[in-house]
């Protein structure tokens, strides 16, 4: 995913007023929820992207959904504000860099993992354990099965890859061998 840098002002700003209220996890959950709305809705989404409908239409559907969802006042006059400066649209850049702030504060990471096969309790705690240590904070780790790694493991760490899978280590291989040629 693309970040956009239009999201971060945004984020960071909700992130401050977050930290003096102290309700970090609150409002991330509220901006969650009006987020995954807008991703289960493409029609309600793509109402907000489209800029045919002006800014009071949009404002008078938010304010409708608002009714309907459990969110603080800070988060709907956020909301409110996204509309107001046709920002709605980045709803979900707003949503990730927000998490990315509170990570940082928590001090934890967010790891994908890609591996062949399903990992028995024992290596997920060996690994979450180990890569703890690794980047010294918290771990929450994200695994998928895929089972064209052939074996092995694929760590992403931010923006950083550990690629120790059997098939990164044939193609490279490969690659060798027709460097020999």
């Amino acid at each position: 995913m693309i970040k956009n840098s239009v999201a971060k002002p945004y984020a960071q700003a909700l992130f401050d007023i977050s930290r003096e209220e102290n309700k970090y996890r609150e409002y991330y959950d509220e901006l969650n929820r009006f987020s995954s709305l807008l991703k289960e809705n493409p029609d309600l989404k793509e109402f907000f992207a489209n800029p045919i409908f002006d800014r009071d239409e949009k404002k008078a559907v938010v304010t409708e959904v608002l009714k309907r969802t459990d969110v603080s006042a800070t988060i709907a006059n956020f909301l409110r504000l996204l509309v107001d400066k046709g920002r709605i649209s980045i709803l979900d850049d707003i949503e990730e860099h927000y998490r990315e702030l509170i990570d940082q504060v928590l001090k934890k990471v967010r790891i994908d993992i890609k591996t062949a096969f399903p990992l028995t309790d024992g290596l997920y705690a060996d690994l979450k354990k180990t890569l703890e240590e690794m980047t010294g904070k918290a771990v929450e780790m994200s695994i998928h099965e895929d089972p064209l790694l052939l074996g092995g493991i694929v760590v992403k760490i931010g923006d950083t890859l550990y690629d120790g899978s059997i098939r990164s280590q044939l193609n490279h291989i490969r690659e060798l061998l027709r460097e020999g040629k």
